[in-house]
């Protein structure tokens, strides 16, 4: 059977195919496609063309469209490209009719995505769960894997070596998913066990978007080396660290990043590893303020916590990458009216997001900026639930704080 891995021998050319549809504009096409060239070069590949077709909804048999398929097949063909990624998740029926009519290897925002996943999972932990979720996307278009065996009829006695193929190949993939479902169960168990022996400290976790510098932010808090990277999904494991901000030590984890039509099998998967966010007493919800689409990305941060019951927690927002920004001076003249692309940071402040007041704060991670507000902020919060939960040690943050007054 096909992997998923790109090969790391050489670089890739890649063809970058959208679709513009009610649901989806011609504005949120492109920034999807941004994002699925990020994901290309993250996962080695090289995005050297886009195409974007306008449809009501995808077509069943070829997404695209005939004609738009071989204006694809035509360009594939004429500049050598060995590899087309398609922006949605693409069905058995239509992997199988595009790769056959394309000749080159196709991949769906979901095989790329598990692609970089097996590329990024370092622990037992990590790769036991990127290879279930391989195998439960696997499972439903093992006819398409197949296509290159005759077939014969169907009936007693008349089934082809394709047929017979794919059969045995879904009970290895059946049993394999059910061993690796019993595995993740012991490795949760070991990790439920590691969380009790942590003691009763509090717990934060940091969430948001993938790439949004909260491994950054994990290394400016904790003081510690946590691999950060310009890159989608740098970060797979689950990371832990004991943080102490004046007096009070608590836990910081890093979690696994989100995104944008996540794969199902992928968070399905990947629940246990967000067992940390479940379990967080205060989320730590880290925005890259200076993307365009900093918004969506909240929404679907906001989303995929409910998804795992993380939805109730308190939220403190961090918006980072402030360095990023593009400042407009507030005399500039500029009588345009104001949008996401000519607003200033001091302007966006004020908008729907003054509302939030403490509960939100402008930093840079990379930079350090007001890192000692942050600080300041999580002291208050953390010692106002570590209080709460244990009210007899109310008199021993008292007395600290006298001493140092």
């Amino acid at each position: 059977m096909k992997e998923f891995i790109i090969s790391e021998a050489q670089t890739e050319k890649a063809v970058l195919v959208g679709l513009i549809t009610p649901e989806q504009n011609e504005q949120k096409v492109k920034e999807y496609l941004d994002e699925l060239a990020f994901l290309a070069d993250t996962a080695g590949a090289e995005p050297v063309k886009r195409f974007i077709q306008r449809m009501n909804m995808p077509h069943p048999v070829t997404f695209v469209g005939s004609g738009k398929l071989q204006e694809i097949k035509n360009y594939v063909a004429e500049n050598e490209i060995g590899l087309v990624i398609f922006d949605d998740e693409l069905s058995a029926k239509q992997l199988r009719n595009i790769e056959q009519e394309l000749q080159v290897m196709i991949l769906d925002r979901t095989g790329l995505i598990l692609d970089i996943f097996a590329r990024r999972a370092q622990t037992a932990h990590a790769k036991t769960q990127v290879e279930l979720a391989q195998h439960q996307y696997m499972l439903p278009r093992l006819t398409r894997l197949w296509t290159h065996l005759e077939r014969q009829r169907g009936g007693i006695g008349m089934r082809g070596p394709g047929e017979t193929q794919i059969e045995t190949d879904r009970r290895i993939i059946l049993s394999r998913i059910a061993k690796l479902k019993q595995d993740l169960v012991e490795i949760d168990k070991q990790k439920s066990l590691q969380r009790k022996n942590r003691g009763k400290m509090v717990r934060v976790a940091l969430v948001g978007y993938t790439n949004v510098g909260k491994s950054t932010l994990m290394n400016r808090l904790s003081k510690s080396d946590v691999f950060a990277e310009n890159k989608l999904f740098a970060t797979l494991d689950t990371t832990v660290r004991k943080v102490i901000v004046e007096n009070l030590p608590f836990l910081l984890s890093d979690t696994v990043g989100f995104i944008r039509k996540l794969p199902t099998e992928l968070v399905e998967s990947f629940k246990s590893t967000l067992d940390e966010v479940r379990e967080a007493d205060l989320l730590i919800h880290v925005v890259d303020i200076s993307h365009p689409g900093f918004e969506e990305q909240m929404e679907t941060v906001n989303r995929t916590l409910s998804e795992i019951d993380g939805s109730e927690k308190p939220v403190l927002v961090v918006f980072n990458k402030i360095d990023a920004f593009t400042f407009i001076p507030k005399d500039a003249d500029d009588l345009t009216p104001r949008t996401r692309e000519n607003i200033n940071l001091d302007e966006l402040q004020h908008t729907w997001m003054n509302k939030m007041q403490d509960n939100c704060l402008f930093i840079s991670a990379g930079e350090g900026t007001r890192i000692d507000a942050l600080k300041t902020i999580l002291y208050e919060k953390v010692k106002e639930i570590h209080v709460t939960r244990f009210p007899y040690n109310d008199f021993l943050f008292q007395t600290y704080e006298d001493e140092d007054n």
